[in-house]
């Protein structure tokens, strides 16, 4: 009789235990998984305690573990918060957002840009530490976010009523000679065109066809500042005109008409190269993600989450989406390289089908390549 309660004993552990490894929380739980923290919580029988999935404790036997998806319903059931990992308090990665958030808003308060070691005392972390948090939360370091601000403050500042010079002094520029040394990265112009909006700035651009239908090209005097595709010139015209409100627009003469062929040669042949100068216009975070774009070899693709660490900023992979979502330099700047963790290709700002096209025609290329490259080494 004893044999037989302690063989149906064992065939229910046995039972439980298949039930919890079968659950995909297990593999969080074996993993310890700091990406499931707050996701669901875990009891265990033998020890009365509930822990978050990256518990650094011995795994549990899976017949004595029990998920949960709140700490309240762990509690509920009997059970107490682990003292190792706290699973009742915010998770780190969350404690972490909350203090880059703070210390976010001092920068953004601060008349001068604290340095880096007073803004880690701050956080209470130690400076390698804290760069490397503020980092991985924000896409860019606090040196870059500062200067972004600063920048946003200057343009706010000349879009009102005071004197350049105040502009610059108030955004927290200790110099004007330092601000000027970057104003055409950080304004795209000099501050005097920016506050006229862009009106004494010259931007040449042509209108032609290809084989993805009617393309835009511009440039300033930096180089190529914008390629369009779409299906009506005129709206492409106007989109060029919304993004450079005031700024001369001047229709291409036949040097620039070079320019544009040299546009269509490369999207027709993407393996030629583009061997052309670009006016590239964005945050920190964008420029960083848009460089990482170019360095996408011609018919290859890599997913978002990819460029997200490749940038070493992984967990911002919505951000990068949004950088590839704005860039305006089409072709040049690859974006129709990035493509969905499962390899589906998803929204392009001049849409999918030609997105595809792209892709086909780079591929392509790519593999007539490789036929003739290994029919010149059989020989």
């Amino acid at each position: 009789m004893n044999t037989a309660i302690e063989m149906k004993k064992v065939a229910n552990k046995a039972v439980v235990a298949a039930a919890t490894m079968s659950d995909p929380r297990w593999a969080s739980v074996l993993a310890r998984d700091p990406a499931a923290d707050g996701k669901f919580v875990y009891s265990v029988k033998t020890t009365g305690v509930y822990c978050r999935p990256s518990c650094a404790a011995r795994t549990a036997r899976p017949e004595n573990l029990q998920f949960y998806s709140t700490c309240s319903d762990a509690e509920r059931a009997g059970f107490r918060p682990c003292k190792r990992c706290k699973p009742e308090q915010p998770s780190l990665e969350e404690q972490h957002a909350a203090k880059v958030a703070a210390i976010c808003k001092i920068i953004e308060e601060a008349e001068t840009v604290p340095s880096l070691k007073e803004l880690a005392e701050r956080a209470g972390l130690s400076t390698y530490h804290f760069h490397r948090v503020f980092k991985a939360a924000t896409g860019v370091t606090p040196k870059s976010y500062a200067a972004a601000h600063r920048a946003r403050r200057v343009r706010n500042a000349l879009d009102g009523d005071g004197t350049v010079t105040d502009a610059i002094f108030d955004a927290g520029y200790n110099s004007g000679g330092r601000f000027y040394e970057k104003s055409n990265e950080l304004l795209g112009m000099t501050p005097s065109s920016y506050r006229a909006g862009g009106a004494s700035t010259e931007i040449r651009f042509a209108v032609g066809e290809c084989s993805l239908g009617t393309i835009l090209v511009a440039a300033s005097a930096r180089g190529v500042c914008a390629i369009f595709f779409g299906d009506d010139p005129d709206v492409l015209v106007r989109e060029l005109q919304d993004r450079f409100p005031r700024a001369d627009l001047i229709g291409g003469d036949e040097a620039f008409e070079e320019t544009v062929a040299k546009v269509v040669g490369f999207v027709e042949t993407p393996g030629l190269g583009l061997d052309l100068p670009l006016d590239v216009r964005g945050t920190a975070f964008q420029q960083r993600v848009w460089k990482a774009l170019t360095e996408i070899p011609a018919g290859s693709t890599v997913t978002y989450t990819e460029v997200a660490r490749r940038i070493g900023s992984p967990k911002a992979v919505r951000a990068v989406g949004r950088a590839c979502a704005v860039n305006a330099i089409a072709v040049a700047i690859p974006c129709h390289r990035v493509v969905r963790t499962d390899g589906t290709l998803s929204g392009y700002r001049w849409g999918v089908e030609r997105k595809r096209a792209l892709l086909e025609v780079e591929q392509k290329k790519q593999a007539r390549k490789r036929a003739l490259l290994e029919k010149e080494l059989k020989g």
